[in-house]
């Protein structure tokens, strides 16, 4: 029987959390499982991990094969590291003092990634102000003249109506009223 250290799901639909279990490779993946090694909650921030060492490590030196998620999420608790430096042969001692330094360097690691998020945040912020205030510099002149422009299009539109005399249409209608008039009398008299 091949043992298997793997993800059991055991959360609500569209709300993901698991258990970390040691279960047979032929099972599938929510049956039943041989022990409980500890849960997993990818929701919070960071995700929540948490294992008993003592019985992962007793089902690694089993000959128990985690899954590349566990053995990512046991990579980041570091009992992958421990149980490396027990392979080789490490006392406990040296184990621990190790396992100090990773810790050491682990939150060194994560504040030095925290300060560039916030310093990229911060950047962000600035090209952005930068941006508005570039684009409202832009909008005012341009909104500006074309106000401008239609001012000055409408006050002459209003002055061309208001100095232009309307055409008188009266006489050239009733020329033509007259010709037409001769035209019949010039028939009739035919």
């Amino acid at each position: 029987m091949a043992v298997k250290l793997r993800l059991r799901r055991i959360g609500k639909k569209k709300k993901p959390h698991y258990r970390i279990v040691a279960i047979d490779s032929r099972v599938s993946r929510d049956g039943k499982y041989i022990d409980k090694l500890g849960n997993y909650n990818p929701l919070e921030n960071p995700p929540e991990i948490s294992v008993d060492e003592q019985k992962v490590l007793l089902w690694l030196n089993r000959g128990a094969i985690p899954t590349d998620t566990v053995r990512s999420l046991f990579r980041r608790v570091g009992i992958m590291m421990k149980w490396h430096l027990m392979k080789k042969g490490y006392s406990a001692e040296k184990i621990e003092e190790e396992f100090k330094k990773w810790e050491l360097l682990r939150s060194e690691k994560e504040k030095r990634e925290e300060a560039l998020k916030v310093q990229k945040l911060r950047e962000q912020k600035e090209v952005k102000s930068v941006e508005q205030k570039e684009a409202s510099e832009e909008v005012k002149p341009v909104v500006a003249e074309e106000v401008d422009e239609v001012e000055i299009e409408s006050s002459s539109a209003d002055n061309d109506t208001v100095t232009e005399e309307p055409e008188i249409v009266a006489p050239a209608a009733e020329d033509a009223q007259n010709n037409e008039g001769a035209e019949d009398d010039e028939k009739s008299a035919d």
